[in-house]
This record gives structure tokens, sequence and C-alpha cells, in this order.
């Protein structure tokens, strides 16, 4: 998740080919993550578009951040 750069996202399905671990283990890294603005994963998007984020204010915390990072246009 550090080597998604600003104003970028990637899916889960692209990171587990990245680093050869299942989607679970990209996900459960992402649960326990205590410092989502330090470590972005609110830069990591589903298959399909908006997942959760385990941030305080949940996936509106997340929208405002890639919206913040100009990376807004993949919500629509």
């Amino acid at each position: 998740m550090f080597a998604i750069p600003f104003g970028y996202t990637q899916t889960y399905g692209e990171i587990t080919k990245d680093l050869g671990v299942p989607a679970q283990a990209v996900g459960q890294a992402c649960d326990g993550n205590l410092i989502p603005i330090i470590i972005p994963c609110h830069r990591v998007m589903g298959a399909k578009g908006l997942t959760g984020f385990s941030g305080e204010g949940g996936v509106e915390t997340k929208v405002a951040l890639l919206r913040h990072e100009g990376a807004a246009g993949l919500l629509i």
C-alpha cells in the first residue's frame, strides 16, 4: 500500500497479483491498519469500485481522501 502513489488507486486483485498473496491477506492488512492516513489503505479499491475503510469516518473519509488527492473521478 505504500507503493500506491498520491492520487492513484489499485485494486485488491492488482495488489495480490503483485505480491503473490491471497486477496484475504490484503483485506486483513487494510482492516488491521492502525494508521490509515500514513499507510494509505484508502487507495485500495475493490474490483467493482469503492470498498470499506477502517479509518475513522468509514467510507465517507475514504471518499474525502480520494477527492483530496484528485482520484475522485475513479468513484464515478
